[in-house]
């Protein structure tokens, strides 16, 4: 009786491991809805490319996990990317250094956050063909001994800075004599660190420098006659996305379906749209 007993036991409880691996094929199931999904990281930090803004004015998209919405030329590059793929886009706010890790983790499926497709990157992860391409300008204080600068050379002294983990910071000893500082994690530290005085100026791609004098009106944009030496790779901008990723040609197809006159524009009204803190 007692075996009759033990076995029945050990009957019920197979029962239950089973119904047990049930609840863990509604696990399956939900994690096959998030297959639905496009998960875009970008730091929402970096306008004109990418911004935090508090509503969903001008297209901005709510992002993951709070009450905050993303907005720029990334954005609207990610809305037609998700489209083209068939998936909901869902906006991953991430800290720059934490962008390619995200990526590779699988918390996020691409990286559209204004990166370069840069030889060292390309070691961890893969790129799409460039959605934009631009050219290194400075940012400094308006009225300053450096606005009318032609040449990276006329730096000479100046304190200057770029964001960290960047190629726009490893540029800067092209400049002789320049007095490198350390680099920033954001371009809101470097604009108060100009603003205060700390920095005489920060190297920058051209849409972030209008977008950063225009929404201050104390800083200029120096573009250069005589300017930095960079690789093409440095001065494009791609979509990230893993290694060998199945989505890579599909994106691919989707880009080029976004002529240069369009490119323009979304930048032109990211600028316009840009909100005035960033």
């Amino acid at each position: 009786m007692k075996k009759q007993s033990s076995f029945i036991a050990m009957f019920l409880s197979a029962v239950l491991l089973l119904a047990g691996c049930g609840t863990g094929g509604g696990s399956s199931q939900s994690a096959s809805t998030d297959e639905g999904t496009f998960k875009v990281g970008m730091e929402a930090g970096y306008a004109p490319f990418n911004w935090t803004q508090m509503d969903d004015s001008n297209g901005a998209v709510k992002i993951d996990g709070n009450a905050e919405y993303a907005g720029g030329y990334d954005v609207e590059i990610a809305k037609k990317i998700a489209d083209g793929l068939g998936k909901k886009l869902v906006i991953v706010k991430t800290e720059w250094d934490g962008l390619v890790p995200a990526l590779t983790s699988g918390k996020i499926d691409a990286i559209i956050a204004g990166m370069s497709p840069t030889a060292e990157r390309k070691q961890t992860i893969d790129f799409s063909d460039n959605y934009y391409k631009s050219n290194l300008v400075m940012v400094v204080k308006k009225g300053g001994k450096y606005e009318n600068a032609t040449s990276i050379q006329d730096f000479k002294g100046a304190k200057v800075t770029a964001q960290l983990n960047t190629f726009h910071y490893s540029v800067i000893n092209q400049i002789e004599g320049v007095v490198q500082e350390p680099a920033m994690d954001n371009f809101p530290a470097m604009r108060v660190a100009l603003e205060s005085g700390m920095i005489d100026g920060y190297v920058s791609e051209r849409p972030e420098a209008v977008s950063a004098s225009t929404a201050n009106p104390n800083f200029a944009m120096v573009e250069f006659t005589d300017g930095f030496t960079t690789s093409e790779d440095d001065t494009a901008i791609a979509v990230g996305v893993k290694k060998d990723s199945e989505w890579t040609k599909k994106i691919n197809e989707i880009l080029s379906g976004i002529s240069e006159e369009e490119r323009t524009r979304i930048m032109d009204t990211a600028i316009k749209n840009q909100p005035a803190a960033q």
